[in-house]
């Protein structure tokens, strides 16, 4: 070092006296890696758009109603559902319970598929509502009518009060449920005198995937739910949808829940642009979970199911991985994915995975069975 002080590492000065000997610094080290994460598309994050359409929102107070921004985005919501009103919760999980404490009685039943998500990976309907879940096969992604019309039949001490459905089907795969599938839940929801609810928390994928609008396919529920902050990228949020009445409950329960906001606009406004720029962009996820399949198909001892959304599944036991395993050798090459079993394992694209992506999760799964 020079007289009079001179520059370390980053430009960290040491005094003139000092014999401490500077090692060259590892950049390398400095520079954190990038995964590319297909776990699901809850990663996806908010674009330029949307972060300018928060810092600009109009606020006001939501615990009144009197929030603008709010207020328009429950509208908005409503009428592309087809329904009367709509209500503004942070979460899905907070959306799936509101709407159950919303149709239903403690005590009651709920016939859903046994896999739904809102049975399995939430514990709220039955911890928190008191809400008795009445289980059908739904390996498929749609729950067996005739197992739904045999649980019916039984003599119980329970009161079925609530059909829910899931469309998309997030366990069997992002798996769309068509206009006739929907209208025969809704028979049968007639015909045994339930009220229909359908989680929707992918319900534009489906619309996308089956050309058919989300209004249309959710014309006979009584209430139903989405999330914007899924593969419509906002960073927050989901929408309660259904009849006046029904939603002036609704807010009720969310208010018990602790999920009453105040200037929610600023997350209210990410949400707009999701709704009215991120449903048709569905389609590129598709296309890029398609060319994932594709690219994987033919490699040996990998099962990989034709994907019908945004979820790519593949088996991974004829090569003999187990699922945990596989999951380790991804993340070890840069790349997160999900296992849904000791077997199985999941892709999701979203709007944040490129081509350039979707290229390197192929060469590291084909890295990864190469490598046993």
């Amino acid at each position: 070092m020079g007289g009079g002080g001179g520059g370390g590492p980053f430009g960290v000065r040491r005094p003139a006296s000092s014999a401490i000997p500077v090692a060259a610094p590892r950049l390398l080290r400095e520079v954190p890696i990038v995964p590319i994460d297909l776990r699901s598309d809850t990663s996806s994050t908010p674009d330029d758009e949307m972060r300018e359409a928060m810092r600009r929102a109009a606020v006001g107070n939501d615990g009144f109603g009197e929030d603008p921004t709010v207020n328009r985005l429950q509208e908005t919501a409503a009428a592309r559902l087809g329904k009367e009103a709509a209500l503004f919760v942070p979460s899905g999980t907070m959306a799936n319970l509101v709407s159950m404490l919303t149709l239903c009685e403690r005590g009651d039943g709920v016939v859903a598929g046994r896999n739904c998500h809102m049975l399995t990976f939430e514990r709220g309907i039955p911890a928190l509502a008191g809400i008795v879940p009445l289980v059908a096969n739904d390996e498929t992604g749609a729950p067996d009518p005739d197992e739904i019309r045999a649980l019916l039949g039984r003599r119980s001490f329970v009161r079925p009060r609530v059909l829910a459905v899931e469309n998309t089907h997030n366990f069997a795969g992002g798996v769309p449920l068509d206009f006739a599938q929907m209208a025969t839940y809704a028979a049968l929801a007639r015909e045994r005198d339930l009220k229909l609810y359908v989680d929707g928390a992918r319900v534009f994928n489906a619309e996308v995937a089956l050309g058919t609008p989300a209004a249309e396919l959710c014309r006979d529920a009584d209430v139903v739910s989405f999330c914007l902050s899924k593969g419509l990228s906002a960073p927050i949020g989901s929408l309660v949808v259904g009849g006046a009445k029904d939603m002036s409950r609704a807010r009720e329960m969310r208010s018990l829940l602790g999920g009453q906001m105040r200037q929610a606009g600023v997350i209210a406004a990410a949400g707009m642009v999701a709704l009215e720029k991120m449903i048709e962009r569905l389609a590129d996820d598709h296309r890029r979970a398609q060319r994932l399949a594709e690219g994987l198909r033919g490699l040996a001892g990998l099962g990989v199911e034709p994907p019908h959304t945004n979820m790519v599944r593949m088996h991974v036991a004829r090569a003999g991985l187990d699922a945990q395993g596989f999951v380790k050798a991804m993340a070890a090459r840069g790349v997160l994915v999900l296992h849904y079993s000791a077997t199985v394992v999941r892709m999701c694209t979203y709007r944040d995975i490129t081509d350039a992506d979707i290229d390197a999760t192929i060469a590291a799964v084909r890295e990864t069975m190469a490598a046993g």
